[in-house]
Formats: structure tokens, sequence, C-alpha cells
């Protein structure tokens, strides 16, 4: 049988709703063994070796409760969102993990506290008309988000105790989810680093407006998607070792996922997930320094796709002519804005070419719809993008734009988890050498059907 009649058919197996991966490849398998050469049909006899039964594997209910916290952190991340949005980050003056659980209780406590906001830069340049009624808004703004940081932790670590303690997770898990506790408690630890930086009187910007750091503001949000991500992949990691392990026929699951051809095409689902993250951390610099509040026109900037040479390279951002470049970048509204701009255009397009190399591979069908999600997700968050820009950041359209980019940042997770195979599988017996004989035999015939379309 030609290669390319054999591709054909596989491809339209695995294009079936109804037809799982597994039996594609059986059914590839079949057809090389019947109708090709004796080195093509050996190449496809890799026996299968069933899962040993005391192979060491994480519990599912550890996989159930890491993409719950990981929800948890999605949350926080919109309520931080909306504090930034509503100028609420720096209400509360102090910080006092243990104490500050409670909000002021009483007249008098609201009183003093109001009075504490009263001695920083905030209330001095920008919310001397402020009424008590005003403040207690923007203060219980900035304590729901304490407080559901207190949640995640205690309900990340009280947890993870447990589940160590009754050897639910595996040591390579146990280790990953100590790392992860460590971040929680250090993301508390940089969320008041970054408030601080809104408090000083020396810390105010050229524009004459306190606001905290734009660098600080960048760490605690990154560091906040590191944590989210963590605990998702993990999560997903966990329950996709059970459902592999669910059948004894996983050999051919793991052929299809090590196929040469997937190789280029995980590349460049890792790369293109690291410049949506990128894309992320710039759009915490364009928020810091309030960028979105200039240039309101796409895809032009004023009259010409680019601001003038004046305004994106200023000397007034530098501190010594070595960086002035790299200060603009960072520090200068307008040059922020522009960077956001462009990594945006460019990580949409790497999206769009993503989406367009995997309708030429012979991908099992999970990773055909999560690839389409990927870029149904980034078609939403440019629109959001784009119009939080011409409505000059209203609040609804800025906390789903942030929100959106950790969605789409969960598309390339949930992508590249179906793109992998659980280390117990791998290390269960199948040899490399038969794993790789026999993802050549379907990859080849792939590449032959892709010259002919």
């Amino acid at each position: 049988m030609l290669p390319v009649i054999r591709t054909r058919i596989y491809q339209r197996c695995l294009q079936s709703p109804s037809n799982p991966v597994i039996k594609c490849v059986w059914i590839n398998r079949i057809l090389v063994r019947r109708y090709s050469s004796p080195l093509e049909a050996a190449a496809a006899d890799v026996p299968i070796k069933p899962t040993p039964a005391n192979a060491p594997i994480t519990h599912k209910q550890v996989g159930y409760w890491l993409l719950g916290s990981a929800g948890l952190v999605f949350g926080i991340v919109v309520v931080g969102g909306l504090t930034r949005l509503t100028e609420s980050g720096l209400s509360i003056t102090e910080w006092n993990p243990v104490t500050g659980v409670l909000p002021p209780l009483t007249q008098d406590a609201w009183i003093e506290e109001f009075q504490k906001y009263k001695r920083h830069p905030e209330y001095k340049l920008l919310n001397q008309n402020i009424s008590l009624d005003e403040f207690k808004f923007i203060f219980f703004m900035e304590w729901a988000h304490r407080i559901w940081g207190r949640v995640i932790g205690l309900s990340f670590i009280l947890p993870m105790t447990y589940f160590i303690a009754r050897k639910k997770v595996t040591p390579r898990i146990r280790n990953r989810l100590l790392g992860i506790a460590g971040l929680i408690g250090f993301q508390g630890f940089i969320g008041w680093w970054m408030v601080r930086s809104g408090l000083g009187e020396d810390l105010k910007d050229q524009s004459g407006v306190p606001r905290v750091s734009q660098y600080r503001l960048a760490t605690h949000l990154g560091l906040a998607f590191t944590v989210y991500l963590l605990m998702l992949h993990t999560g997903l990691s966990i329950l996709n070792e059970h459902r592999f392990s669910a059948s004894h026929a996983y050999r051919d699951a793991i052929i299809a996922l090590k196929l040469p051809a997937l190789r280029n095409f995980k590349i460049a689902v890792g790369l293109t997930g690291a410049m949506v993250f990128l894309t992320a951390l710039s759009g915490a610099f364009v928020a810091g320094l309030d960028a979105g509040m200039i240039y309101n026109t796409f895809p032009l900037m004023g009259e010409s796709l680019f601001p003038p040479k004046s305004e994106l390279i200023s000397p007034n951002y530098a501190r010594s002519s070595s960086d002035i470049t790299w200060r603009n970048m960072l520090e200068n509204p307008v040059t922020a804005q522009l960077d956001h701009r462009v990594l945006a255009i460019s990580t949409f397009a790497a999206i769009v070419a993503l989406w367009a190399y995997s309708r030429r591979l012979p991908l099992p069908r999970p990773v055909l719809k999560a690839t389409g999600g990927v870029l149904h997700v980034a078609l939403l968050q440019v629109a959001l993008g784009i119009s939080t820009l011409l409505y000059v950041v209203p609040i609804p359209l800025a906390a789903a734009h942030q929100a959106g980019s950790l969605a789409l940042l969960t598309m390339f997770v949930v992508l590249g988890s179906r793109l992998r195979v659980p280390r117990t599988l791998m290390a269960s017996g199948i040899s490399r050498s038969k794993i790789h004989r026999s993802s050549l035999l379907i990859a080849g015939v792939g590449i032959h059907a892709n010259k002919t379309t």
C-alpha cells in the first residue's frame, strides 16, 4: 500500500470524534504489517508492556486539588487587577499578617485607619477630597485582595501537608509542591514590597502621580502567573498519568505522541507560550505606567504607526547615556505601549502560524482541539486589548484583558499537557529505539502526504 494512502486513512481516523488515538494507531499498524515490507512491519511490532502494579504514581485527588488551587490563584489575579484599576492598592499602609485579618470594626478604628492613609502621598496629591465612606470602599478592595492571598496559602499548605504525610504523592511531586508553597509565601513578601514602593515621599514618577514601581508590579504579577501555571501544569500531569495508566494499550498513545514530526511542533508551542508570558509582563509595565491612557488609537499611534523618536527615546528618563534605551523601554509610557503593541501583534501572528502548522500534521484530535482553543482565546484577547485602548481603559474591559492573558496561558498549558507522555509510562519498559522506529514509520508517510497537499 502506498504511504500516502496509509497516511490519509490514518489522518481521517484521527479527525473522527468517535475514534480514540489508540484505535487509529492500531489500524495504521495493521496496514503496515499487511501491506508493507518485512522491515516496516517489524518496526510496528512494539510489545505492549503494562505498567507495573506497584509503580509510584501520585493520587488523583492531588491533581484535582491542584486544579482547584489554580482556580483560586486565577481569581486573585482578577481581584488584584480590579484593586489596581480602582486605585485601591495603597489604601492599607501597614502589613500585619495576623492582626490584619480583621478590618476596622468600630468608627474610631476606621477614623484611625483613615488618618494613617492621609499621611501618604496618594492622599496628599490625589485624594484630598475623599470621604470616609469612599475610603472604606478602596480599603475593602485591598483588604479582600490580601485575605484572598491568605486563603490561598492555607488552602495549599494544609492539604499539601496531609497528602505528603499520607504518602499520596511521589517524591518528585512532593518536591514540586514544596517549591510552590515557598513561592506562595514569597509572593506575600513581594506584594508588600510592591505596596511600599508607592508609600514613600521620594517615590513619585515624573508626572507627579504616586504609584507603585512598575518593576515591582511586574514582579508581583509574573510570580502570580508562575504559581498558577505550576499548579495547573502539575495537576494536569497527575491526571494524565491516571488517564494513560487506565489503559493497558497505552503503547500506541505513546507512539502517537512521540512522532518526530511533533518534536518541532512541541518546540513551537513552548516558544509561542513564552512569547505570551513575555507579552503579559510587558502589559504589567503598561499598567504600572498608566501607558494605556495615551495614544488611544489603533493601529496608528497618533498619525503614524510609530510615535516621534523624541517621544520614544527621551533623555528625561535616562540617568546616563548608557541606559537611555532600556530605561525608556521600561519607564517611558510611550515606549512601553509601543513595546506591548509589537509583542502582542508578534505573538498573535505566531499563534496563527502555529495553528496553520498544526493543520498539516497528523496530530491526535485532542491536540488539534487544544490548538484551535488557543487561537480562539487569542482572538478574544486581541479584541479585548484593542477595545481597552480605544475606550481609554474602562475597568471592566481592562480587568477582562488581564484575565484574558492568563486564560491564553492556560490554553497553552492544556495544549502542552496533551503533547506530553507521562514519565511513569516512559519508564515502564518500552524500548526507546522501538518507539523511534515505529514513530518514523508513521511520521515518514505524513511527510509525503504534506508534500502532495
